[in-house]
C-alpha cells in the first residue's frame, strides 16, 4: 500500500506546515489525512500526516530524509509504515470482560492488532486465550516474587517484539522500575469517575453511596498510580433503580468500549504527549 503515517510535536512558529508538505511533494506523496493542533498555553504545535507514495520506502529511508526539517523546527517526529501491525500484550487478573472484548475486537478485525499473549497472575482465563490460539503466561506473584515476576513481563516483551501492552483489569501495581521500562508503551483502565472508590468492589461501594454518574479511564501508565496522561474517558448516567450487579455491568461496559478506543488510537498513532495532558487526533 506505501502508506505512512508522520506524527511530530514542537514549538508552534509560521512554515512548520509548509515545509512537511514540502517534504511529501519531493517525495511525490499524496496526502489521504492531516490534523494538527495548536496549543495556545504551551506554544506547541501538534500534527499527524497519513500519506501515500508511489514506491514503498523504507521507514528508516524516511526518518533520515526528513532529520533535517526536524532539526530545523525542533521537532519531536516519528514516521510508522501505517500497515505494520501492532503487537500486543494483555495483562489481565480475575475480571475478564476487557480481556473478552479485546480479544474478539482483534480476531474479528475490529481492531488492526496482533496479540503476541496473555500474561496473568491466576489461570482463570487459559481456555478462553486457548480458543483464540493465543498463548497464555501463567505468572503468579507475591510481595517477595514481584522483582522475579515483573522481569518476566519484561522478557516477554522483548522476545515477543511487544509494541504495547494493555492492563486489562490488571489488578497488581506495578513498581516505578517496570513502569519506567514501559513508558509511553502502556495502558490501564479504570474507574475515573468514582475516585473516593479505592480498592475492590468500586461499583459496590458506588451503590452504596447512590452515585448517579459513573465512567471509566483510560490513560498511559505511570509511576504515579492511576494519574498518567489520559487517552480516553466516557461515562454513563445511572439511578437508584439499579443494584450493584447491574452498576457493575454497566460499568464494565463502559471500560471495554473506553480501553478498546485508547488501544485504537495508540496502534493508530493518533496520540501525541503535551507534558501531563495528550492530543488525540481522531
Amino acid at each position: 500500500m506505501n502508506d505512512y503515517i508522520l506524527t511530530l510535536s514542537c514549538p508552534d512558529r509560521i512554515g512548520i506546515v509548509h515545509n512537511v508538505t514540502g517534504w511529501l511533494l519531493n517525495l511525490h506523496g499524496n496526502i489521504i489525512d492531516a490534523q494538527q493542533f495548536g496549543d495556545l498555553e504551551t506554544g506547541r504545535f501538534f500534527l499527524r500526516v497519513h500519506f501515500h507514495l508511489p514506491e514503498p520506502m523504507a521507514v528508516a529511508d524516511l526518518q533520515a530524509s526528513f532529520e533535517s526539517l526536524a532539526h530545523r523546527f525542533d521537532m519531536h517526529v516519528q514516521i510508522y509504515d501505517a500497515q505494520q501491525r501492532q503487537r500486543l500484550l494483555i495483562l489481565v487478573s480475575r475480571q475478564g470482560h476487557c480481556l473478552n472484548d479485546l480479544l474478539f475486537r482483534a480476531d474479528s478485525g475490529q481492531l488492526p492488532v496482533d496479540i503476541a499473549g496473555i500474561a496473568s497472575n491466576h489461570n482463570d482465563y487459559a481456555s478462553l486465550a486457548a480458543g483464540y490460539g493465543i498463548p497464555y503466561h501463567y505468572l503468579p506473584v507475591t510481595p517477595d516474587t514481584r522483582p522475579e515476576q515483573e522481569q518476566q513481563i519484561l522478557d516477554l516483551v522483548k522476545d515477543n517484539a511487544v509494541d504495547l501492552v494493555v492492563l486489562a483489569r490488571y489488578m497488581q501495581i506495578l513498581s516505578p522500575q517496570l513502569c519506567d521500562a514501559l513508558a509511553g508503551r502502556a495502558i490501564n483502565i479504570h474507574h475515573s469517575f468514582l475516585p473516593s472508590f479505592k480498592g475492590a468492589r468500586p461499583y459496590h461501594q458506588a451503590h452504596a453511596r447512590g452515585v448517579k454518574i459513573i465512567g471509566a479511564t483510560a490513560h498511559y501508565v505511570t509511576s504515579d498510580l492511576d494519574e498518567g496522561p489520559i487517552i480516553e474517558q466516557d461515562v454513563e448516567r445511572v439511578h437508584h433503580g439499579l443494584s450493584a450487579k447491574a452498576l457493575t455491568r454497566v460499568g464494565s461496559d463502559i471500560e471495554s468500549l473506553v480501553l478498546a478506543r485508547a488501544v485504537r488510537s495508540h496502534v493508530e498513532h493518533r496520540i501525541l504527549l503535551n507534558g501531563q495532558r495528550t492530543v488525540v487526533f481522531r
